[in-house]
């Protein structure tokens, strides 16, 4: 696994990010790179001390991870991030190809050049992260993409959808994926857009049905990995708060 020390912080998207917003997606990138262990405590002092905020800044983003269900929050015993039973994995990836198929039909009406063009370049920047043997970010890039056609479908409550199982799939692989298996996700996402572009909806659901079930044939849901040291985990964060 990639230790966030190897790489540099996400820059901030915008000057009007919150303090909250930044812990939020500092957060949200960990668990979608599997940086972040299932089951890991959220110390909301560790993480104050790390991200230099208060601990409210800290609850509030916890909060919204918690309504993403990525983060469990435990009364008097503070947060977790969320380890999903193999039970509960199951229900997940069933949403999951109820909403990746919805947001797939409305991204083939959808779709402009311009959208087209941006996550082309996107699932590029995915093999080549995989192929410098950068894992993290080309799973971060691979979740990033399912993201990235919600917005292409243009429904924001399937997009507030998407984040959530996608996050959620992120924590399922780290904790039953066998072996770490070479990722093709790249080869699948080029595949599934040249379906997109033509405006083939029956093949572009095709492609995406198979894409899900090599994802989830990976899993060993019959019966790490990531770190649970959040020091570790944010460690750049410290040295750009250190270098400013």
């Amino acid at each position: 696994m990639s230790s966030l020390s190897q790489l540099e912080p996400r820059p901030v998207k915008s000057s009007s990010n919150t303090q909250d917003d930044i812990v939020y997606e500092h957060i949200f990138d960990a668990i979608l790179e599997q940086r972040l262990a299932p089951g890991t405590k959220l110390s909301e002092e560790a993480l104050g001390e790390i991200f230099g905020v208060s601990r409210t800044i800290i609850r509030r983003a916890l909060l919204r991870l918690s309504h993403e269900q990525v983060v469990i929050i435990r009364p008097n015993r503070g947060a977790v991030v969320a380890a999903p039973s193999v039970e509960e994995a199951r229900q997940i990836f069933a949403a999951r190809r109820v909403v990746e198929l919805a947001v797939t039909e409305l991204a083939v009406e959808n779709a402009t050049p311009e959208s087209l063009a941006r996550m082309r370049t996107m699932v590029q920047e995915e093999q080549d992260a995989f192929a410098r043997g950068d894992r993290g970010s080309g799973i971060r890039l691979s979740g990033e993409f399912h993201l990235e056609l919600a917005h292409m479908a243009n429904n924001t409550p399937l997009l507030n959808f998407q984040r959530s199982v996608v996050s959620q799939t992120s924590l399922i692989i780290a904790q039953y994926e066998v072996g770490h298996q070479a990722h093709c996700s790249f080869n699948e996402h080029e595949i599934l857009l040249n379906a997109i572009e033509t405006g083939d909806k029956d093949t572009a659901l095709q492609k995406m049905t198979e894409h899900l079930d090599h994802i989830e044939a990976k899993l060993n849901l019959d019966g790490d990995s990531a770190s649970t040291d959040l020091h570790v985990v944010f460690s750049g964060v410290a040295k750009q708060r250190r270098g400013r």
